[in-house]
């Protein structure tokens, strides 16, 4: 496990003296596991990498050249990032896209722009905007009061999941409704009492939650990674499988409707494009990321190039690299966290000596119930032989073990 760079941290433009220009400057705001796993491949390329993150020591300042502290809810932060760097993107669908419409307009270049991020942030505004496209999406309905969440209740049927428009993920901000009794508690979990903003979905009967990494470039080109399937557990997404067991034509289906809900949003970058196969054999959009994203974390090992490195080429400019498999089959399995505890990693030994497995640790510092510590992939003839090698070694990694 990597620790952290002796002193990563910029606090203020006064601390920072440029060294001389040998590639792009790429600023990323946030600095979580996906800009820790961008940098390592944006510096291959050539890049100084800044990230923007509250936290001194986050799981990508061990590899970024420089770290500014800070809070990118603030405009003062976006700007301290951007006067250092000559291209800027991101981690997360969290950041306002006012805020970056004003970087924008101060005449820093952002990928994906602000429209990208002003359409796909806020969830019912994205559903509307892929369902405007002729994408199939489930049926949705506004919901500003318990009184429409139940009049879209008699008109869907049950059961529902009401779900927060905006800043939400893994399952946050979503709560299945099977019965007019648990309306209530639904609405105060989730906030609708507080005003905040949310939406309801009809439940989708899905026979398995299929997922495509589309990396966009700014000239309209497209590299589309092999569909794969999800695995969840409580929101969380456990286990990833590439390809993904359907036939060609689900498969060419979802790659198809994937590659067009990207456009629809005007995308530039790798974007994470969520679907359901119904039970009925119908592809509907369950989600956009526009980020990295962790059903395609298995690319780093399983492809030419991986999600993170062509999402680096497409905001750059640069020509987009192969999406190809290397192998027959891949599986992704998450290492989550169990409990509070130190984010200290255990069980090397046993893990590393599974052939055709690796393992990825993300750097944190506390693990907890849920907490995404890192991931396995693994590699193989068969998807049977890469799930059980990767299913394998991660059984074996264990987190809180104390200095």
């Amino acid at each position: 496990m990597h620790e952290a760079a002796a002193d990563p941290i910029l606090r203020n433009s006064a601390d920072f003296t440029p060294s001389p220009a040998t590639g792009p400057r790429l600023g990323i705001i946030g600095g979580g596991q996906l800009a820790r796993m961008t940098t390592i491949p944006a510096q291959q390329l050539g890049c100084e990498v800044v990230v923007l993150e509250n936290n001194p020591h986050s799981p990508a300042a061990a590899f970024a050249s420089r770290s500014v502290v800070g809070d990118w809810k603030t405009m003062e932060a976006l700007l301290e990032l951007a006067s250092q760097v000559d291209v800027i993107t991101l981690e997360n669908e969290f950041v306002d896209a006012g805020h970056l419409a004003q970087l924008e307009s101060a005449g820093h270049t952002v990928w994906p722009t602000s429209r990208t991020m002003a359409l796909v942030q806020d969830k019912f505004i994205q559903k509307n905007t892929l369902e405007s496209a002729g994408l199939p999406i489930p049926k949705i309905r506004a919901t500003a009061s318990q009184d429409e969440l139940v009049a879209a209740i008699e008109e869907l049927g049950l059961p529902v999941v009401l779900k927060a428009r905006r800043n939400a993920y893994d399952g946050k901000g979503n709560a299945t409704i099977r019965s007019l009794a648990e309306v209530e508690s639904a609405w105060q979990r989730l906030g609708g009492h507080l005003g905040n903003p949310l939406f309801v979905e009809e439940f989708c009967q899905f026979s398995a939650e299929l997922a495509v990494i589309i990396t966009r470039g700014q000239n309209g080109e497209a590299a589309i990674y092999p569909v794969v399937e999800t695995v969840q557990e409580n929101h969380i997404c456990h286990l990833v499988r590439a390809p993904a067991q359907v036939s060609s034509d689900i498969a060419a289906r979802a790659a198809d409707i994937a590659r067009r809900a990207v456009e629809a949003v005007g995308a530039i970058g790798s974007f994470g494009v969520e679907m359901f196969l119904t039970i009925g054999g119908e592809i509907v959009v369950n989600e956009l990321a526009p980020r990295v994203h962790n059903s395609g974390h298995y690319t780093i090992e399983a492809c030419a190039c991986s999600q993170f490195e062509n999402h680096v080429r497409a905001v750059l400019g640069l020509p987009l690299g192969s999406t190809r498999m290397v192998a027959p089959a891949a599986v992704m399995v998450n290492l989550l966290g169990t409990a509070q505890a130190s984010g200290r990693a255990g069980g090397f030994d046993a893990a590393l000596a599974v052939e055709d497995a690796h393992v990825h640790l993300y750097g944190k510092a506390t693990s907890g119930p849920g907490r995404k510590m890192g991931h396995v992939t693994a590699l193989g003839d068969t998807l049977a032989a890469a799930e059980q090698a990767a299913i394998r070694c991660a059984q074996n990694i264990h987190f809180g073990i104390l200095s």
